[in-house]
């Protein structure tokens, strides 16, 4: 049978388009692909903007890609090109060294062959075998991790969806966070949410890191909200980070979610893993949840509802973190903190009060001298402008071993261009408050070496059975105390900012009760000294106490200091010396009143605050009661504590008629004469 030239034909055209194919099939199963390495290091190089080479063998089968039927069309029902490619390597980004970003023993991956026709190379799965991979970042904030073409664009374009990596390394290296860390990275098998392993070793912020977790096998590219999972416990020199969640955004590391537990022997610690500045703190743990979002450039870090503790105090609150970025020359630290129950003990680190076994748990050298209060441990302040900051803290009690009656504490401490300001720095103190600010400037305008230190301090109401709450015989007590303090200073501890202190001190205190052997001591009165040891101290009613100092270079001298009881009115003069810790005070009783021994000594205190020693003036007690020396008192002007009463009982109290006293000055007598005999002189 003869068949018509159209069927010839026909039957001819469809012979050759099934021919077509499957000779192109048989050549390309049998064509040396080796031979392609060229045009696609090349075509490749161009797609991503840096070297690559295959230097090993190329080969190519044929794989049906996995696609949910709901998804499939009919190009998924057609196999696909699957190149396997040994000793892969990918270089940095031009200028950026060393020149190779990684290398890979084997990987492969399966080519979409139309998206070549559109100029893209289209690759649903890269698997890598063996990889070796240095990610870094360069001190202007660029990185090798991504892709970019910057000089002329190519038409051609890759589009990587998946990653699948198993036993190998990566090398971390960041200018910005000084870190230089190694991960080993092995398969697990049998980790239902993690696919690999890994042990960590290096450096971040110049402390030593170690540690290990887990990660995700597959890593998405294309599907940038698809969580990648990372758990991780690492060690940073005494620091602990634990975290446990999920990166997105994974091809600009833009985003992280997780939940971060921290440990370390003090908060400062932090400084060396965040480059935070962050105050000396007793060990802390704290735990909450961390989110970000990270550019190239800057970074924006929540750390919210976290809850913890620093040393016995517990702690709670939300933090931010804002990188510097555009005009804002420095990071930027924001948020809340509180605490219901805040030890007195935990705050001593703050200001380097601790001990010095404290000292050394917190990373820090045993500088406090045996024989010194004041603490002499220096602020840092070379770190103080490495950022800003503006973080309210309010603690509802303070307690510490013997009851202290501190309500509340609230302030807001702003660091600004290295200058720390306190403003306000509030107490609710024994049912009256203390109000202050505080400035410390270490931005090394004034010294490179030193603070410029100023403190405005005033204590309104503070109620004496409150503030004592333990002594049985002040809970009957009205009294109250009113005080005013004002000074500034340059140095670089505390020690040394009190030792240069200027400015003044007052305080007021109406109608208390002090304790009667004190009394009895301070008067002098030896018969009521043994019968008082005897019969056991009590409570002797306090009508005013005064005192006014002046602080200059350091010396507090006074200028008012009167204490008057029902019993006797005692003169405080002389100076306390902050820069050697010196007392040098004499106090010269006048007894009211008929003692069985009645001597007016003054009473020294002197020694050091470590050591303070209390005598007698014994050639006084050495002369008869009744041809002893009266010594004159020099009254001094009162205008500095006027304001006090006013905020007191008001000029009808006990203070208000004895500084009106002190204006007469009395005079000293000649010899042979006593001071009945002379005449009262007025200012």
């Amino acid at each position: 049978m003869t068949l018509p030239r159209r069927s010839k034909i026909a039957l001819a055209s469809a012979g050759a388009l099934i021919a077509v194919p499957a000779i192109a099939l048989v050549v390309l199963l049998n064509v040396d692909w080796n031979r392609a390495r060229p045009w696609l290091n090349e075509k490749t190089s161009e797609a991503i903007g840096r070297p690559f080479a295959i230097q090993g063998s190329l080969a190519l089968t044929w794989e049906k890609q996995i696609v949910p039927e709901r998804e499939r069309s009919w190009r998924d029902r057609l196999p696909w090109p699957h190149l396997v490619a040994k000793d892969v390597h990918i270089g940095n980004p031009a200028g950026m060294a060393p020149a190779e970003m990684a290398s890979v023993d084997e990987f492969s991956f399966s080519l979409n062959p139309f998206a070549l026709l559109a100029k893209e190379i289209s690759i649903p799965v890269l698997r890598f075998e063996g990889p070796t991979v240095l990610l870094q970042r360069t001190p202007d904030g660029a990185n090798n991790w991504t892709f970019e073409k910057k000089d002329r664009p190519s038409p051609w374009r890759l589009d990587l969806q998946r990653v699948v990596f198993n036993k190998g390394t990566v090398h971390y290296k960041d200018a910005l966070a000084k870190a230089d860390v190694t991960a080993n990275v092995d398969t697990l098998n049998a980790d239902p949410a993690y696919g690999v392993a890994w042990k960590l070793k290096g450096s971040w912020h110049d402390a030593p890191v170690t540690g290990g977790g887990k990660a995700g096998a597959v890593l998405s590219l294309r599907q940038q909200t698809t969580p990648y999972p990372i758990a991780a416990d690492v060690t940073l020199g005494g620091t602990r980070i634990a975290v446990e969640g999920t990166l997105t955004k994974p091809t600009a590391l833009a985003a992280l979610d997780m939940r971060l537990k921290l440990s370390a022997p003090s908060m400062a610690r932090l400084y060396g893993l965040t480059g935070i500045v962050l105050p000396e703190t007793p060990p802390f743990t704290t735990s909450g949840h961390l989110s970000a979002s990270l550019g190239k450039d800057s970074g924006h870090y929540i750390y919210d509802k976290f809850t913890g503790k620093v040393g016995s105090s517990d702690i709670a609150g939300h933090l931010e973190y804002k990188q510097k970025e555009g005009s804002r020359p420095r990071g930027y630290l924001s948020g809340n903190v509180q605490s219901h129950l805040l030890q007195f003990a935990d705050l001593a680190p703050l200001v380097g009060a601790d001990s010095n076994a404290s000292k050394q748990a917190r990373g820090l050298p045993a500088v406090q001298p045996a024989g010194k209060v004041l603490p002499v441990e220096r602020f840092r302040t070379e770190r103080w402008s490495s950022i800003d900051a503006d973080v309210k803290f309010k603690a509802d009690r303070i307690v510490r071993e013997k009851q202290l009656p501190i309500a509340r504490l609230v302030t807001d401490i702003h660091l600004k261009d290295g200058v720390i300001a306190l403003t306000p720095l509030n107490f609710d103190w024994a049912g009256g408050t203390m109000a202050s600010n505080v400035k410390l400037d270490g931005s090394g305008k004034t010294s490179k070496d030193a603070i410029r230190a100023e403190l405005k301090a005033s204590a309104r109401h503070l109620k004496l059975k409150e503030l004592f709450p333990t002594l049985d015989g002040l809970k009957a007590s009205v009294g109250e105390i009113n005080g005013d303090a004002s000074l500034s200073a340059t140095g670089n501890s505390v020690a040394t900012l009190l030792a240069a202190s200027n400015g003044e001190v007052k305080a007021l205190i109406n109608q208390g009760s002090i304790s009667k052997l004190l009394l009895e001591q301070m008067g002098l009165n030896l018969g009521n000294v043994v019968l008082t040891t005897l019969t056991g101290d009590k409570q002797v009613k306090l009508n005013c106490m005064a005192a006014d100092f002046v602080v200059s270079n350091g010396l507090a001298q006074t200028r008012q200091f009167i204490v008057d009881t029902e019993d006797a009115t005692i003169n405080v003069g002389g100076s306390i010396n902050l820069a050697s810790e010196q007392l040098n005070l004499v106090l010269k009783p006048d007894s009211k009143g008929l003692r069985i021994i009645t001597l007016r000594a003054p009473l020294y205190v002197k020694g050091t605050f470590k050591d303070p020693d209390v005598s007698v003036d014994k050639g006084v007690l050495a002369m008869k009661a009744g041809g002893a020396v009266a010594l004159a008192v020099a009254a001094a002007p009162v205008a500095a504590l006027l304001p006090l009463i006013n905020t007191g009982p008001g000029k009808d109290s006990e203070c208000a008629r004895l500084l009106a006293q002190a204006r007469v000055k009395p005079v000293a007598p000649p010899p042979g004469k006593t001071q009945k005999h002379l005449p009262a002189r007025k200012q």
